[in-house]
């Protein structure tokens, strides 16, 4: 279906929603009206530089005050809780095609047995049989957050319970792990100072987009549209 605004048929992209399509025509008219582009001009570069100084002029958001950024902080509480931590030690039995699946399983669940009676040979063991790195360091891998590893070993580290060897061997896409959670940080809730910019970064970008779909809104009320409905507005992209 053909789309026009005011008459100029627009092209609308493969992947585009008619709807954006439309609202940025909009934009580049009333950019046009408003004398920030020359009428004439096809540079979409150039075009999407006007529109954004119409913008800047034409919708004006106010900066949120320390108040509502206070009371979105008291209202969300666990937004603003720091990640979980732990310090943990590994041993690595590599998966490799010149050795098979259950004899690597086998040695690591023999080395996760001889650590729950001998901890103390975490490091040496570690330097001796460990394919990753950190073996050089004992097994080390310092402090780790949520994400910081692939979901499997993640799921394992941070699974509710006591620090100290892990009773099983975990299993991810490299191979099986011996593991001991050496210490938990439980995450804690972040200060207000700490998150204010945060916070009003974020209401401000609320009402930014809020006043965006009114302006839109307004432009298309009295424009001429075939091809697209604006009644329920979007938010224009006008990059």
């Amino acid at each position: 279906m053909t789309v026009t605004i005011n008459g100029v048929e627009i092209a609308v992209g493969p992947d585009e929603p008619a709807e954006l399509a439309a609202a940025r025509e909009l934009l580049r008219q009333r950019a046009v009206e408003a004398g920030f582009l020359d009428g004439k001009a096809t540079d979409a570069d150039a075009a999407g530089e006007a529109i954004e100084a119409l913008l800047a002029r034409e919708v004006v958001t106010p900066t949120p005050e320390e108040a509502e950024c206070r009371r979105y902080y008291d209202g969300h509480p666990r937004e603003f809780i720091s990640g979980d931590l732990v310090h943990a030690r590994h041993i690595l039995f590599q998966v490799t095609p010149a050795v098979p699946v259950p004899e690597i399983r086998a040695r690591a669940e023999q080395t996760l047995n001889t650590l729950l009676r001998e901890p103390d040979r975490f490091e040496a063991l570690a330097q001796e049989l460990s394919n990753c790195p950190s073996g050089q360091q004992g097994g080390n891998l310092g402090q780790i957050g949520r994400g910081d590893m692939v979901p499997e070993f993640e799921q394992a580290l941070f699974r509710p319970g006591p620090k100290g060897m892990l009773r099983d061997v975990v299993k991810t896409r490299f191979g099986f792990h011996v593991v001991s959670v050496d210490r938990r940080i439980a995450g804690e809730k972040l200060p207000f100072d700490a998150v204010r910019e945060q916070i009003a970064a974020r209401l401000s970008a609320t009402v930014e987009e809020k006043a965006m779909r009114q302006y839109v809104s307004v432009l298309a009320a009295r424009a001429e549209l075939v091809g697209v409905d604006l009644d329920a507005a979007v938010t224009p992209l006008v990059q």
